[in-house]
């Protein structure tokens, strides 16, 4: 069995606030002016934010107090990265394939587990650090780049 019920209010609407009166304009301009300001504030904040936050700045600046000391390092970063990336594809492809190739209880003694993690951990570890430090001096030399072209 399905029922409906309908409910409703027995009250009517309440009537329209009436027109502001001219003594009130003055507040509520100033009151407005107070809201634009307090945006104006937090948009500056969330500009500062953003700035403290932009992490490919950071490299910018490193690139450029250290030109003249390294002055290939951007771009051999950026030639460099997708050679890096190939071989942290292929380590993580070894490393599922070998997962996904044993059987359910292939990792449960010990062991299994250390030969997995001696062949898998460090490398893994150290080519994902050295990912973490060449890729975003490689976006920095292409957003400099794209900035400078």
């Amino acid at each position: 069995m399905n029922f409906q019920i309908d409910v409703s209010s027995a009250l009517p609407c309440p009537p329209a606030e009436p027109p502001a009166k001219s003594g009130d304009i003055p507040e509520i301009a100033d009151l407005l002016r107070q809201l634009l300001e307090v945006q104006r504030e937090q948009l500056a904040c969330q500009r500062a934010t953003a700035a403290a936050h932009d992490i490919t700045a950071r490299w910018r600046a490193f690139l450029t107090r250290w030109q003249s000391d390294f002055p290939d390092l951007a771009d051999n970063c950026r030639k460099a990265l997708p050679h890096l990336e190939r071989c942290y594809g292929q380590l993580l492809r070894e490393l599922t394939d070998k997962l996904n190739d044993e059987d359910e209880h292939g990792l449960d003694n010990d062991f299994a587990l250390q030969e997995f993690l001696d062949r898998f951990g460090m490398r893994l570890a150290q080519l994902g650090t050295i990912l973490n430090l060449v890729a975003p001096l490689a976006e920095a030399a292409n957003s400099s780049q794209d900035s400078s072209g």
